[in-house]
């Protein structure tokens, strides 16, 4: 059977220079970066070449990078510990309507403590309005987090126009760039934030090797307790290879992008042409020119996506339905119902993200298979039958 992955948003494969630069420190070299013997020698040397190579990645310095396990744990500690620091400042936070689960938990885990949340709304693509984000501000407003790309529907959001509304001396600005790091140029001067969220999993780099920016001066409590590792900002023994992976991922990312931007974006406007053209009842989701070049999203009107997620992958296709994080949670989109879409056609969400194995071929398969997908649960669905019967008036 034919195999097309298509969903990227959940997994990147590893590519083999990654692997190779990992494997030594799953073998020989396989010290403490903490210990003062020379067994600790080589790990150490690697850990900080890769927090090296994940700055410039983001055109940040070395020493502002913090190394985690996730983007979820990058979320968390960006707003829990940079909240928790300035708690004697204020405790007012601003957040989007489309943030990832991470960073919305966070807040509300964060509103138990005693801080108020601003939840700033989006229009009908899943943008955020810089002048929303700006009315939202008060005295006592200590943390913005706006997600840089949404990962559900591509939507990349107007992060530097909004830094630019903000204060010089007002609110930290955090993004998760979870979805847009290794993906399209990401540089935090340009973008004006304090803190950043990545993590390799999205550029062909290892789960498990992600990381926080965080702008030299900005204050971070620590989520856990420990040791001195990370500057005692993250403690627990360094999970060498995942630091190592992720390092060279960020590397080869810094300089595959423009060649990465141009393949994609031509595989994903293909492919959106062809559904839309060829399923009826279909409609594009998030921002038509500013998205991510690897994201197709739609909404499938009439049959839920979960539905259509099996009956594709019976011909080898992987997709996805909502977030990665949502999966398989059943329920409707909470980045579709912010954008205005109802509920009920909000189930029919479907999401394609290509990678760099993705092809043309990949793209035209997935567009003669999809239709007859399509018609055979829309045959079995007592809503569309009803849709038909209102069509002709009965």
């Amino acid at each position: 059977m034919r195999k097309v992955y298509m969903d990227n948003v959940a997994a990147t494969p590893l590519l083999p220079e990654v692997r190779e630069a990992m494997l030594p420190f799953m073998g020989a070299d396989f010290g403490n970066p903490q210990s003062l013997h020379s067994w600790g020698d080589a790990a150490r040397d690697a850990v900080e070449e890769a927090r090296g190579q994940v700055a410039a990645l983001i055109g940040g310095v070395a020493e502002e990078i913090i190394f985690t396990a996730s983007g979820t744990e990058a979320n968390n500690m960006a707003l829990k510990g940079i909240a928790r620091a300035k708690a004697d400042k204020g405790k007012h936070i601003v957040i989007s309507a489309i943030e990832h689960f991470s960073v919305i938990n966070s807040a509300r885990t964060l509103q138990k403590e005693g801080s108020e949340v601003t939840i700033v709304p989006v229009d009908g693509s899943g943008k955020v309005n810089p002048d929303e984000v700006l009315r939202s501000i008060r005295k006592d407003t200590i943390l913005v987090s706006i997600m840089h790309a949404n990962g559900e529907v591509g939507t990349i959001e107007p992060i530097a126009d909004i830094a630019n509304k903000l204060a010089a001396d007002g609110p930290v600005f955090h993004t998760d760039a979870v979805a847009s790091a290794g993906s399209i140029p990401v540089k935090v001067k340009d973008l004006g934030v304090h803190a950043l969220s990545l993590a390799g999993n999205q550029f062909n780099g290892p789960r498990g090797g992600a990381a926080l920016w965080l702008k030299r001066g900005v204050r971070m409590l620590p989520l856990m307790d420990g040791g001195i590792q990370e500057g005692g900002r993250r403690p627990g023994t360094e999970d060498v290879p995942a630091i190592v992976g992720l390092g060279k991922a960020a590397e080869l990312a810094d300089k595959t992008l423009d060649t990465k931007i141009k393949r994609l974006s031509s595989l994903r406007d293909r492919l959106i042409k062809g559904v839309i053209n060829n399923v009826a009842h279909t409609f594009l989701t998030g921002h038509p020119v500013e998205r991510l070049p690897g994201y197709a999203s739609f909404c499938i009107k009439f049959i839920e996506g979960e539905s259509i997620l099996m009956l594709l992958n019976s011909f080898g296709i992987a997709a996805a339905s909502g977030s990665a994080c949502t999966s398989r949670a059943l329920k409707a989109s909470h980045v579709l119902l912010a954008m205005g879409i109802n509920h009920e056609v909000a189930q029919g969400s479907m999401l394609f993200t290509l990678g760099l194995d993705s092809n043309e071929d990949d793209v035209d398969y997935v567009i003669e298979k999809l239709p007859s997908v399509v018609d055979r649960l829309r045959q079995m669905s007592p809503v569309y039958s009803k849709f038909l019967k209102e069509q002709k008036g009965g």
